[in-house]
């Protein structure tokens, strides 16, 4: 683990792995006087209560992700994406297997990013691993529902992405006017259903 000065209030934690990012997370988040905690692919960013950060960061294990989840939130996903021939395919298995896989494995957000309310979400089935496209759309619906690499995630608006498309989701992701605009939040546990 290594420690960057941001500013003058605030630390760039750098580890390597998702898993020890969501130590890092889990073991920070309820330190007292922290303004911001913003966990990334590979570093978490931590405004305020510097000395109570290098203090909790002293005694946690980088090997374990917490075992403990904020909130579970279910999201109905109507498969009919672009992409889910191009998966099954991909993947040697069928359309309905995609879906299968897909809906029974649990996801974690383990950070967000790209556009506001986008959350990476971790625990994709291997079999569903697959790049992201060649040549990414100009314009991905708001909803859209893809996977890429390791990930997979829900597009909260309409934008630019180059993720393979296997379905949608009517469920708003991103709500400016709402107290935590953000519908996922880092930690949080995430079951995909068919609507």
């Amino acid at each position: 683990m290594l420690l960057r000065r941001c500013g003058t209030d605030a630390l760039l934690v750098e580890v390597d792995s998702l898993t020890e990012v969501a130590a890092v997370r889990a073991a920070l988040q309820d330190v007292d006087g922290i303004e911001e905690l913003v966990p990334a692919a590979r570093t978490v960013l931590v405004k305020g209560a510097l000395n109570d950060v290098r203090n909790a960061l002293g005694n946690i294990d980088l090997t374990k992700a917490p075992t403990t989840h904020p909130r579970e939130i279910t999201l109905p996903v109507i498969y009919d994406g672009p992409d889910l021939d191009l998966v099954a395919e991909a993947a040697g298995i069928t359309q309905d297997e995609v879906v299968k896989l897909h809906t029974e494995a649990t996801y974690e957000v383990a950070f967000c990013g790209f556009a506001p309310g986008f959350a990476y979400l971790t625990g994709l089935p291997e079999h569903l691993q697959q790049p992201r496209l060649d040549s990414p759309r100009t314009k991905v619906p708001q909803g859209s529902v893809g996977i890429a690499g390791e990930f997979t995630a829900a597009y909260p608006r309409a934008t630019p992405g180059g993720w393979r498309l296997i379905g949608r989701t009517e469920v708003t992701l991103f709500d400016p006017q709402a107290e935590t605009p953000a519908l996922l939040q880092p930690g949080d546990q995430v079951r995909f259903v068919v609507a």
